[in-house]
């Protein structure tokens, strides 16, 4: 048989391959087992039990998340039907009830649910990696038709993938929803009005405030009726040098005390100033 060529290019662009039970036994298993062209030729012919799972993706033509082979099953034993499902470096094990699968009323094929288990029964260590088998429902046929050798089954359908434990979930999750907001920011309906509000933040020092250009002078700021012209201070101001001081012009603040210290809030009703956060010289 010739073996399945084809690469991403031959593929029309947003191609996505996302196929049922069903489409799996009927449009591709069904048509290996018979020599037949597949709808695309995008599965590969993989003897996936000579590989670990971690080295299966390498071998696929297609997908990031889940990868799909054919694949041969061969015995255990010689004189048995049970598959040889050992690997380099440990084994899939069956979990679950087969289940069956029907295209109409007919019964056409059984799915198998496989999990990884590093190294050796029965002191394997379960992984994350996670294998559904697909095989045909006449494929008791095969078994007949190689009595007297290791070969079980010409093909199985395999989709192999990865399970992602809590951490990487709560990761992903994160990640989506911080790309949603930037995405709600990229398209806002006045983009350099929304830039302008990103660039002034809502909190900063006062040595900020007198790097953005388009506020003005600051002394045009603090001179504005809108915003709070004066504060309630103590009696005393530690290390100010300034004693008895009830109320305290913004005007009256010395030049040279220090802007690195200083707090601003934005609201909107103007600039908020937090005097007590000052250091004066």
């Amino acid at each position: 048989m010739e073996r399945n060529t084809s690469s991403k290019s031959d593929l029309p662009p947003g191609f996505r391959f996302h196929p049922t039970d069903e489409e799996l036994i009927m449009f591709y298993l069904k048509n290996q087992a018979k020599s037949k062209p597949c709808p695309v030729s995008i599965i590969p012919e993989v003897d996936i039990y000579k590989f670990d799972p971690w080295q299966l993706p390498d071998k696929a033509e297609f997908g990031e998340n889940e990868w799909y082979f054919f694949s041969p099953r061969d015995r255990k034993y010689p004189n048995g039907v049970r598959p040889n499902r050992a690997t380099v470096s440990g084994y899939w094990k069956a979990t679950g009830t087969d289940k069956a699968i029907h295209s109409g009323s007919k019964y056409v094929g059984v799915k198998k649910a496989l999990v990884f288990y590093n190294g050796r029964p029965p002191k394997g260590v379960k992984t994350n990696w996670i294998m559904h088998e697909y095989r045909l429902s006449d494929s008791h046929k095969q078994i007949k038709k190689h009595s007297g050798s290791m070969r079980l089954d010409d093909w199985v359908l395999c989709r192999i993938y990865k399970k992602k434990n809590s951490a990487e979930k709560i990761l992903d999750h994160k990640v989506e929803e911080s790309n949603t907001q930037i995405d709600r920011v990229g398209y806002s309906n006045d983009d350099s009005e929304s830039q302008e509000l990103l660039k002034f933040p809502k909190t900063g020092s006062y040595s900020r405030l007198l790097e953005l250009d388009y506020m003005g002078p600051v002394s045009h700021l603090l001179n504005e009726n809108t915003y709070i012209s004066s504060f309630d201070f103590p009696n005393t101001i530690a290390n100010t040098g300034i004693e008895d001081v009830e109320k305290l012009q913004l005007g009256d603040i010395p030049y040279n005390y220090s802007t690195e210290s200083g707090n601003f809030q934005v609201n909107q009703n103007g600039i908020l100033m937090n005097p007590m956060v000052y250091q004066f010289q």
